[in-house]
């Protein structure tokens, strides 16, 4: 006779039992999320202190090797520990969700926080929401791992670590919730189940990130209701940043395999250290080029900047968005896309001032719409970027416009042939792995879900 197959260790608990899992993990992923905040903002006043001490050439000096040697230790602590840490995450947890992937909690967890305040606190442009976003999965993946759930329900959770993750960035719970329904429609196993605990997941994390770092919408700007005679603006202003972001995404690309060239011909560490190094002046001489981009996305449209001056902006933000991304470091690009695109639509409304005449506060609105417009063009997520510049900016009365600029921006995205950019790096890291998807481009439909627009090219 033969002996009994083991009995299989994972657990399907109940449904309430999964409920308190989720938002277990959701407040110690809003603690992580906003520890991580605090401790960013912290080294980021580093500038200050050289500046107390030094002047003339050397502080110069001083600001270009400590910029330098931060992005530096950085990258290496990403390469000696956890390589899939670079970046900004969002990937990884698509992989992993699509069982691609593996989600190596223990050695992600510390290098993505230390490696992300390092890197984020040196002035690079990145975005802390990509650290919090796989921090909060690596988080639920150690409890799933802990309790031993099974796949479906380790995915779920996956997912709504993610989320949390993004609601502890930017105290934004719908939109991390949306984001989970959007940006991973192709991969989040649905469900009743699955989806509560992403709802409760974010939910607990945004209550835990405001208990500890305050209330209060993330980049606050009040703006009227624009007249209905303007809508047309906005439409073309979608147009443009379509087009803007099929370019963003494909420069993002191009900057990321030639970083990798650099490596294997010089160092792997020659970069990282030629941007440090260029980023530490910028913080006094150009501050508008360096770090996230929240703070500048607030004061831009109040400054009054001539059009010329603003498209430097944009131009320097977008070269220094891709020298910081492709360094290696754990960061982010939904902040440095939320300030570019308000530098952007600044610069449309102050050129459109020029030939018709706007209200009031028309400047901060276009600004407004564009974050969620060059959002919807690479990411691909328009309805995440609806929600999401609503509840960073509370500008609730400007939901037609936003809904109009982001709807075009990804219409015009998609007839020029853009890629939602996290599936397009997701494909890249597979490749470089030498492991492709199997059997198409998402094999694991039993567990996860599928658009329509997917349906339609199988049958």
């Amino acid at each position: 006779m033969k002996p009994s197959a083991p009995a299989d260790p994972r657990r399907t608990p109940r449904d309430a039992v999964y409920y308190v899992l989720a938002a277990g993990a959701g407040l110690v992923v809003g603690a992580v999320g906003a520890l991580f905040h605090m401790a960013v903002d912290g080294l980021s006043r580093w500038p200050d202190l050289v500046r107390a001490h030094l002047d003339g050439p050397f502080l110069y000096l001083a600001m270009s090797a400590v910029a330098a040697m931060m992005v530096a230790a950085s990258v290496a602590l990403v390469r000696a520990f956890a390589p899939e840490a670079a970046g900004s995450g969002v990937q990884e947890i698509e992989g992993a969700l699509e069982g691609l992937r593996p989600v190596r909690w223990k050695r992600v967890l510390p290098v993505k926080f230390a490696g992300g305040v390092l890197a984020l606190g040196s002035g690079l442009v990145a975005g802390r929401e990509g650290p919090t976003i796989h921090m909060g999965a690596a988080i639920t993946k150690a409890l799933s791992d802990a309790v031993g759930l099974d796949t479906r329900d380790t995915r779920g959770l996956l997912a709504a670590g993610a989320a949390a993750g993004l609601a502890a960035a930017f105290n934004a719970p719908l939109a991390a919730i949306l984001f989970v329904i959007e940006e991973t429609r192709r991969q989040f196993p649905y469900g009743l189940r699955t989806y509560s605990a992403v709802i409760l997941c974010s939910a607990a994390s945004a209550v835990m990130a405001e208990a500890i770092g305050g209330t209060g919408p993330d980049m606050k700007l009040d703006v009227p209701e624009m007249p209905l005679l303007l809508l047309p603006a906005f439409l073309a202003l979608g147009a443009v940043l379509g087009a803007v972001g099929v370019a963003f995404n494909r420069a993002l690309v191009a900057s990321l395999d030639g970083a990798r060239m650099l490596a294997l011909k010089a160092s792997p560490y020659l970069l990282p250290v030629l941007v440090g190094a260029a980023v530490g002046p910028l913080i006094l001489l150009r501050p508008e080029a360096t770090f996230g981009g929240e703070t500048l996305a607030v004061s831009l449209p109040g400054l009054g900047l001539p059009a010329l001056t603003l498209a430097g902006i944009v131009l320097i933000r977008f070269v220094m968005t891709m020298a910081s991304y492709s360094t290696g470091i754990p960061g982010g690009i939904f902040a440095p896309i939320l300030a570019m695109a308000t530098a952007a639509g600044v610069l449309f409304a102050t050129l459109l001032a020029l030939v018709v005449p706007l209200p009031a506060d028309a400047v901060a609105a276009f600004g407004i719409a564009a974050m969620g417009g060059l959002f919807s063009s690479t990411v691909r997520a328009p309805l995440v970027g609806m929600v999401l510049v609503a509840e960073l900016t509370g500008a609730y009365g400007l939901l037609i416009p936003v809904i109009l600029t982001c709807v075009t921006a990804n219409l015009v995205a998609e007839a020029l042939g853009g890629k939602p950019i996290y599936e397009v790096l997701l494909d890249r890291t597979l490749r470089l792995a030498g492991t492709p998807r199997p059997g198409g481009p998402f094999p694991n439909e039993e567990l996860g879900g599928w658009d329509e627009r997917e349906r339609r090219s199988r049958t």
